[in-house]
């Protein structure tokens, strides 16, 4: 079953008695699975001799792709075990923690831990009522026609849909020393967009972080930690077949209705600071390695063409940003406490009551959205 995810897994992992070895098939986009090395090289150094032996596949792209359709049908072999950053209901694939929590060399984002703290000064900068009354968007708009949909809503001389859009130009922000992306820098509209890309997007926790309202485009996909996220608790969740108006309607309610604003502006920065502290990002994948540990019919063993990894022998040959981000988030010594307790998983009615608030939540929304516009048109 391991073996079947290697043709399209980047790299193979396989621990033995606490040591990584990894087989390395093709190169990930920029240094995606430099960074993913790196974390689980971390959590080794974290928690040693407590990481059992396995033996896994790794698939750095953003899109999942093990269909649970494709495994359903007679005859159909078991799906193979492979990790990823995201997957969706109608899929197989493991989610595991994104690169960009132990930095991204290629666009100057630091780690996790150094950025939660930046973005917590941030915050600070500027109060929630001084900030632009806008929604706030930057990214690249060509890697889906959902975010080139969302550019419409820009305001223009003919329409004004409350939204403040722009793309990002990584290759000229270099240019300019990044000066214009410090995510930090960021958090001065009273809203801002999230919308996936090709699918899940790393923006997501920066732009949850900033205190202010996210309008949280309905999305496809969901790393490691948003099904913790609650909508009009979280984040405004808005209808991706209906973005302007969607946008208008939002960013209104929020100028009108402040105080309320506010709080989920403020629960989605708290719920980033204290539930998506890197001790907890660490505990997640102990104990998701752990229990994937339980499912071996074998004793993983080091594959040919395997090569040992450790920090030192990653650190020391790279240069520069990479070099820097390695440091800042290289865990000194063993972490004196235990992880975290995992806790039981929800019984049937308690997990149906909690999506149906969800979905409550949503359908409020939308029927407030639409009550709005018909109301408009009405007039």
């Amino acid at each position: 079953m391991v073996e079947r995810a290697n043709e399209t897994a980047n790299f193979r992992l396989v621990i033995v008695k606490g040591r990584a070895y990894v087989k390395r098939n093709i190169k990930a986009f920029q240094s995606r699975d430099t960074f993913t090395l790196w974390g689980i090289l971390q959590l080794l150094r974290r928690y040693p001799g407590k990481i059992p032996d396995l033996d896994l596949m790794f698939d750095c792209v953003d899109w999942p792709i093990l269909l649970k359709s494709n495994y359903s049908v007679p005859g159909a072999p078991a799906p193979p075990p492979l990790f990823r950053y995201c997957a969706n209901d109608q899929t197989f694939d493991i989610v595991f923690p994104d690169w960009s929590f132990w930095g991204w060399p290629e666009v100057n984002i630091k780690s996790w831990g150094k950025i939660l703290k930046d973005l917590e000064e941030g915050n600070r900068r500027m109060n929630w009522t001084d900030r632009e009354p806008y929604a706030y968007w930057k990214g690249n708009p060509v890697v889906a026609s959902s975010r080139q949909d969302l550019m419409k809503c820009n305001v223009s001389e003919g329409q004004e849909w409350n939204a403040r859009l722009y793309v990002q130009d990584w290759k000229r922000e270099k240019q300019k020393g990044y000066k214009q992306s410090e995510l930090a820098s960021q958090c001065k509209h009273r809203f801002k967009i999230y919308i996936e890309g090709s699918a899940w997007s790393v923006s997501e926790k920066y732009i949850l972080a900033c205190d202010s309202v996210t309008l949280y485009v309905t999305p496809n996909y969901t790393d490691f930690f948003t099904r913790g996220l609650i909508p009009m608790h979280h984040f405004w969740p808005m209808n991706v077949y209906d973005k302007c108006r969607s946008i208008k309607f939002a960013v209104d309610w929020g100028n009108n209705h402040t105080g309320k604003a506010q709080e989920i502006g403020r629960a989605a920065s708290r719920f980033i600071q204290e539930e998506l502290k890197m001790d907890y990002v660490y505990d997640y994948m102990f104990h998701l390695l752990n229990q994937y540990s339980k499912l071996f019919r074998y004793q993983p063993t080091i594959p040919t063409g395997a090569v040992e990894y450790c920090a030192e022998t990653m650190a020391c040959p790279e240069e520069g940003m990479a070099r820097k981000l390695m440091e800042e988030s290289l865990e000194q010594s063993p972490k004196e406490t235990s992880p975290c307790t995992l806790p039981p998983p929800y019984d049937p009615s308690s997990l149906y009551d909690v999506l149906r608030e969800k979905e409550n939540s949503i359908l409020q929304v939308e029927s407030w959205v639409k009550a709005y516009w018909e109301n408009q048109t009405n007039q």
